[in-house]
């Protein structure tokens, strides 16, 4: 018998995908134990595999509950949106903690760097070659997905498909110039405090690219199966908020990393 419920929450189905994803966080975290002191990688292997099956087996119950059997009501709805605005505002405070150590050790810089930024052996990218091509990449796919997103209000598919494949493709573009990039660099991560923080700066961003394209292709896949309309797409919504994030992350490395930290 069907129960009803006199509330407008979601209450959540027993799921496996919680432990799940726990054991799976657990191996990959002591499998780069392995991979870093013994240079064995099947744990690691193993561990991605688990949490890469949790993930589309989770978020595969997370489209049928919102799109077949919807539990996703106004309220839920707009909790969904609180709670991507909070993952966006720790993201935020996660890469000033890199423009803060950029700035720290570029604005005084100490005897052991030579007294200068870059610091003395750095050769640095020149801001104005690749760096200003991903620049251009990444505020071509930031109009193309507002493209996408006015296209759905307009109940315009195609519109949605041509410019969410456009996206995706800039992201995938984007990523492989940024490989380029690094196999080209004539420092590496070790070297001073300038290597830590265009690295982990910049590395970081790009794992969110990666993210970020992943996101929209699975938009894209939705689209594609009818699962957006006008009045639902907060999958898509949420897409594009990352998007947007990730494009103005990429402005603040640019100017100060790579154009004035140059």
């Amino acid at each position: 018998m069907k129960t009803q419920w006199n509330h407008p929450y979601h209450l959540v189905d027993y799921s496996p995908w919680p432990i799940s994803g726990s054991i799976g966080a657990m191996t990959t975290a002591s499998g780069m134990v392995l991979w870093f002191s013994n240079n064995k990688t099947y744990l690691l292997l193993m561990g991605v595999m688990i949490l890469m099956l949790t993930m589309v087996q989770w978020w595969r119950d997370i489209i049928r509950e919102s799109t077949f059997q919807g539990k996703h009501t106004s309220k839920v709805t707009n909790g969904l949106k609180i709670g991507m605005i909070l993952f966006i505002i720790s993201e935020v405070f996660f890469f000033v903690s890199f423009f803060w150590s950029f700035f720290h050790s570029s604005l005084s810089p100490t005897v052991e760097l030579g007294m200068m930024w870059p610091p003395k052996g750095i050769i640095v990218f020149n801001p104005m070659e690749i760096p200003l091509l991903n620049t251009m990449i990444l505020l071509s796919s930031g109009i193309s997905v507002t493209w996408a997103h006015h296209s759905i209000m307009e109940n315009q598919s195609k519109q949605v498909t041509y410019s969410l494949m456009i996206t995706v493709m800039l992201g995938v573009y984007f990523s492989i110039m940024q490989m380029y990039e690094y196999l080209e660099s004539s420092f590496c991560i070790s070297d001073s405090i300038y290597g830590s923080c265009f690295f982990m700066a910049t590395g970081f961003h790009g794992i969110h690219v990666i993210i970020g394209t992943m996101f929209l292709l699975v938009s894209l896949i939705r689209h594609i199966k009818k699962h957006f309309s006008k009045n639902h797409h907060l999958g898509f919504e949420m897409a594009a908020w990352y998007w947007h994030f990730v494009d103005v992350v990429w402005l603040f490395l640019y100017i100060s990393i790579y154009w004035w930290g140059s």
